[in-house]
């Protein structure tokens, strides 16, 4: 008698409605835990000062925001790898925990700004966020469209902003109105393509991982919605 020894979770997109249902409830319900621990985090730092002494930090140094935000990517990096490929939950969820904490440093000294303004900007951003997210999620939901099409596009475009970022530091180019739109148009993309990508490609046991991606992609576009309604003021 031969025994199958194979991985028995086989990926979302073959398995059986049942599976696939609690897969997609188990990777929403860690998205919504994770966006509302990002928000508790963000409450702590602000109610204990840290956020502002993060914001001085950042702004008294030359090239402060982008030191920041290096050593974010590489932490983000870090902890997706550790959420999708640890063969332990406490191992997925380290890079999750991890991954809000980098969130919440790095979004620290845009919500010290965005709250100086006092004028419901930042409600106003995250509001827009989440229908935003809502519709693009149904459009990928609905349709049932594989957007890994998206994936080349996608990463020529991050090198591109990227660099224009970087430049912007050195040469002192002032991104406009025109660049945060590019990267909302940016961020929505990149929802679609990992919506799709968690529906099509992912195993079962990888809900942590999914919600992970998800969770980035949404706080990028909550950065670009919030950076175009500041500039508007």
């Amino acid at each position: 008698m031969s025994y199958q020894t194979s991985n028995p979770f086989v990926s979302v997109a073959e398995a059986g409605p049942s599976a696939r249902a609690t897969f997609i409830r188990r990777t929403y319900l860690h998205l919504a835990l994770a966006l509302l621990a990002f928000t508790i985090f963000e409450f702590a730092l602000f109610a204990t000062g840290a956020a502002f002494m993060i914001a001085q930090f950042v702004f008294s140094l030359p090239y402060g925001f982008m030191i920041l935000l290096g050593g974010f990517m590489l932490v983000a990096w870090m902890s997706q790898s550790m959420a999708s490929g640890a063969a332990t939950k406490n191992g997925q969820y380290a890079g999750m925990a991890l991954y809000v904490v980098a969130e919440g440093i790095i979004f620290a000294p845009m919500l010290v700004l965005a709250a100086a303004q006092a004028n419901g900007v930042i409600a106003s951003a995250a509001t827009m966020t989440l229908l935003l997210f809502g519709g693009l999620t149904a459009t990928a939901f609905m349709t049932r469209t594989d957007f890994s099409f998206l994936r080349s596009i996608l990463t020529m475009v991050g090198f591109i902003a990227l660099g224009l970022i970087i430049c912007s530091f050195i040469f002192g180019i002032q991104l406009g109105t025109w660049f945060s739109v590019a990267m909302i148009v940016f961020a929505s993309a990149a929802i679609l393509y990992t919506t799709s990508k968690i529906l099509h490609h992912y195993r079962e046991d990888q809900y942590v991982g999914a919600s992970v991606e998800l969770f980035a992609s949404v706080a990028m576009l909550f950065w670009y919605v919030l950076r175009l309604l500041m500039s508007r003021d």
